[in-house]
């Protein structure tokens, strides 16, 4: 393993599924608690942490929608559902010694501050771990987005998009047990094959800013570390390949 991390400063992407673990709804503590514990490890090696996490374990609003809910307040109560999520992860990063800020697009100074581009920059200097909660602030924008805008906001090298997936195939290993692992492919690549990484808006902004996206399974948290080491995890998206 390289001893030196590959990226000084990363914005981590977590579903809310990612939390939820082996229930189908809710928050399995142990994946939380084995996450928190990936991030302590970099912290401490130097790597400033952003995360932006969904809220899919609690409520998804273009399900909700679906079902008959207004879809902008849908998307308001699945903001508050990432506010829930940002918590918790502070408190169990706060738990093993780990200083955490919570900063939220909708204004609840209660229990987060309220985004400011600046502050956070200054906090992660300061080596604390950022937690963006309520996604952008407006309906109608996913996770995805607020997590590749936020990225590019505070000027991080790298989203890792935490999934319950290896990485990016060539077909859905779902359903084709032939589906091929793709360790590294271009923007222009992924849009060629129709590979959906991440939804159209964040995808055509992290293209627009070069912003690479490292793809990997979270059901190992330490695979986050290891790919930052430089071990072969998961697949990275970027402008131009190595080959």
């Amino acid at each position: 393993m390289n001893p030196n991390p590959a990226y000084r400063r990363i914005m981590l992407k977590l579903s809310g599924q990612a939390l939820s673990g082996r229930y189908e709804y809710g928050i399995d503590r142990e994946i939380v608690m084995g996450i928190a514990a990936t991030l302590k490890a970099l912290c401490a090696e130097g790597t400033q942490i952003a995360v932006v996490v969904g809220a899919g374990n609690l409520l998804r609003g273009t399900e909700a929608a679906r079902e008959g809910m207004d879809r902008a307040t849908a998307d308001y109560a699945g903001m508050l559902g990432t506010v829930m999520n940002s918590l918790v992860i502070q408190d169990m990063l706060e738990s093993m010694g780990v200083e955490t800020r919570v900063q939220s697009a909708i204004t609840m100074n209660e229990v987060a501050e309220p985004f400011i581009r600046r502050r956070a920059m200054r906090h992660l200097e300061k080596g604390r771990i950022v937690i963006f909660a309520a996604g952008t602030g407006n309906p109608y924008f996913t996770t995805d987005t607020a997590a590749v805008l936020r990225a590019t906001e505070i000027g991080a090298e790298v989203i890792i998009k935490a999934t319950n997936v290896d990485g990016v195939y060539d077909d859905d290993p779902r359903r084709n047990s032939n589906a091929n692992l793709l360790t590294e492919l271009t923007f222009t690549e992924a849009l060629h094959k129709g590979l959906r990484i991440m939804d159209a808006t964040a995808f055509s902004l992290a293209m627009e800013n070069d912003l690479p996206i490292l793809v990997l399974n979270i059901g190992d948290p330490e695979n986050i570390r290891k790919a930052l080491h430089g071990e072969p995890i998961g697949t990275l998206v970027r402008g131009k390949t190595n080959g």
